[in-house]
C-alpha cells in the first residue's frame, strides 16, 4: 500500500499531462491526497471527468500536447485557475505500432514524436518561464527504459523516450543555478491502458526482460515521481531515475 506524507504538497500546484489515467492519475491522486492542487491535462474530456469523480477538486483541461498553441493556452488558463504552477509531470504518451523500423509507417512515426517528445518540449517550454518568475519549480518528465536500451519493434517509442532523457539533461543543466529542477523517470513496463496499444508479443517480450518477473504498479512509479516533485528533492537535477524491477543496466 502506498504511504501518505500528509501536507507534503501543501501550498503547491501541479500540472500532470496524461493525468486522467495510468501513472499520471496515480500521481494526481497522491499529490492531491498530500495537500496539493492538481490540474490534469488530457486529450480525452470523458477521462478527465472520470478522474474528477475520483479526485476531489481536480482541475482539468482538454489539451493536445502536440499542439504548441493549445499547450500555451492551457498553461495560461491553469495558472489563472490554480494561482500558479509549481510542479510539472509530463506523462502523456503513446506507444505507436509494434513493427520493424523499415516497415514503420511514416505517419505513425511522426505522431509518436509529436506527442512523446514534442509534447514534452511544448509543456516544459510553456511553464519554465512561469516557474522562474516564482523562483521555484519541479519538472519530472516520464521517459522509459526503452529510451535507454531500445526495444525491438518499437523504434519510434524508444527514440522518443531517449529524446526525453536528452531534453531533461539539457534543460536541467540550463536551470541548474535556479530553484527549478528537471529530472526524468525511466520505468520498465507498467500495466496500464497503454498496453491496449501494444501487441501481446511485445508485452511478453517486455516482461521477459524484467528480473523481478512482474510488471510495475502505477503506485510504485508514482511514489518515486512524487519524491522527485517534492521540495525535499533539492540537490538533484538533470538526472535519470530507474524504476525497472532490475531491468536497467546503466
Amino acid at each position: 500500500m502506498p504511504m501518505n506524507f500528509a501536507g507534503r504538497f501543501a501550498g503547491r500546484s501541479a500540472v500532470i499531462t496524461g493525468g486522467a489515467s495510468g501513472i499520471g492519475l496515480a500521481v494526481a491522486q497522491r499529490i492531491a491526497d498530500e495537500g496539493g492542487r492538481v490540474s490534469v491535462w488530457d486529450r480525452d474530456p470523458a477521462q478527465i471527468e472520470q478522474a474528477q469523480a475520483l479526485v476531489p477538486h481536480l482541475h482539468g483541461v482538454t489539451v493536445d500536447v502536440a499542439d504548441a498553441a493549445n499547450v500555451d493556452s492551457a498553461a495560461r488558463s491553469t495558472i489563472d485557475a490554480l494561482g500558479g504552477v509549481d510542479i510539472l509531470v509530463t506523462s502523456a504518451a503513446i506507444t505507436g505500432p509494434n513493427t520493424t523500423t523499415w516497415t514503420y509507417p511514416t505517419e505513425d512515426w511522426q505522431r509518436v514524436m509529436d506527442i512523446n517528445i514534442n509534447g514534452v518540449f511544448h509543456c516544459n517550454k510553456a511553464l519554465v518561464p512561469h516557474m522562474l518568475e516564482r523562483n521555484y519549480g519541479r519538472i519530472v518528465n516520464i521517459a522509459s527504459i526503452a529510451g535507454k536500451e531500445g526495444n525491438p519493434n518499437a523504434s519510434a517509442y524508444s527514440t522518443s523516450k531517449a529524446a526525453v532523457i536528452g531534453l531533461t539533461k539539457s534543460l536541467g543543466k540550463e536551470l541548474a543555478k535556479t530553484k527549478v529542477t528537471v529530472n526524468c523517470v525511466t520505468p520498465a513496463a507498467v500495466r496500464t491502458a497503454i498496453f491496449k496499444q501494444m501487441s501481446q508479443e511485445h508485452i511478453d517480450f517486455m516482461l521477459s526482460k524484467i528480473p523481478m518477473a512482474r510488471f510495475g504498479e502505477v503506485d510504485e512509479v508514482a511514489a518515486l515521481i512524487c519524491w522527485i516533485a517534492s521540495e525535499e528533492c533539492s540537490f538533484t537535477t538533470a538526472a535519470v531515475f530507474d524504476v525497472s524491477g532490475g531491468r536497467a543496466t546503466y
